[in-house]
């Protein structure tokens, strides 16, 4: 049994000034390159919350150029044991409308990766590794984010498909009807390689997406629309500080051990005394229990 500390990757906009009690933002410096920006964490009802925006303030980063890897290390390296994502969707069925939230369950990735793409993994220079990703959410921080989001006042809808790509222009028609044939609910640009990563640094991951349109799939001759996205969001901004609130009321008093918490003990395929000093001095936070009585790098 532990305390929960939850990690909340999304907008400026969900800790306001008044939100979070004793807030401190702070710098932390990762391994992997610069973060999107500071953190600021505080307590919500007596639960540690640490935030950071996606997006940097300002939103300043695109989808392509957001650094996935160091938000998620900071994250790990500040001590947060959960982490809640929150972003925009678009929605790709008629039954989930603008406003409405949907508590994700699975995600098909799209987005681009090797040369001048996006980083996916912690691992591979050094230390080799691969995680199960069978389910890429956490089913017990879901249902309680789920939960939190209805005693907001939201309407949540429990379980959908979010099939993530690059951007940072939207679907075509022909590829918004595509990902429907596939059986995708929603459609956005972020949670890939978001929730990869997070499942290397042992980090159970929920996320929760606000539908902010629908694709161009549902419009024989309209398309996505900023300007609508942005008011929807606004609209929506106060219910999801709401939830945050709600979250720390439904969360367990204290934290019962997961199995994402362990889950790289059966992972790494590197064998120790293989293990590259200077990738393991890497991955201090990430891997920090398996590092942990390594040699330093220079020793």
């Amino acid at each position: 049994m532990t305390a929960w500390h939850i990690g909340v990757i999304g907008g400026s906009g969900l800790y306001e000034p008044g939100a979070l009690e004793n807030a401190q933002e702070i710098a932390v410096a990762s391994a992997f390159g610069e973060p999107s920006g500071p953190i600021t964490t505080g307590e919500i009802g007596g639960v540690r919350f640490t935030f950071i925006a996606r997006h940097g303030a300002g939103h300043v980063h695109s989808p392509a150029h957001v650094n996935y890897r160091a938000n998620i290390d900071v994250l790990k390296r500040a001590g947060v044991t959960d982490v809640l994502a929150i972003s925009a969707i678009g929605s790709l069925k008629e039954e989930l409308a603008p406003g409405e939230f949907v508590a994700v369950d699975q995600l098909i990735d799209r987005t681009l990766s090797g040369a001048g793409g996006r980083e996916r993994s912690f691992f591979g220079d050094g230390i080799v590794a691969h995680v199960p990703l069978a389910d890429p959410v956490c089913p017990r921080l879901t249902e309680l984010a789920a939960k939190a989001a209805k005693k907001a006042g939201a309407t949540i809808h429990k379980g959908g498909t979010y099939v993530a790509i690059e951007g940072p222009q939207f679907s075509t028609r022909a590829e918004s009807h595509l990902y429907r044939s596939w059986g995708a609910d929603v459609i956005g640009m972020t949670a890939m390689p978001e929730a990869r990563l997070a499942r290397e640094a042992e980090l159970p991951y929920a996320l929760l997406g606000m539908v902010t349109d629908y694709d161009c799939w549902r419009d024989p001759q309209g398309d996505v629309d900023v300007a609508d996205i942005l008011k929807v969001m606004r609209a929506n901004a106060e219910k999801a500080r709401a939830l945050l609130a709600e979250l720390a009321g439904v969360l367990p008093k204290t934290r019962s051990a997961s199995p994402i918490d362990t889950v790289l003990d059966t992972a790494v395929v590197t064998p120790r005394e293989s293990w590259d000093l200077s990738a393991a001095a890497r991955l201090d936070a990430v891997a920090g229990r398996l590092v942990k009585f390594f040699p330093k790098a220079g020793k």
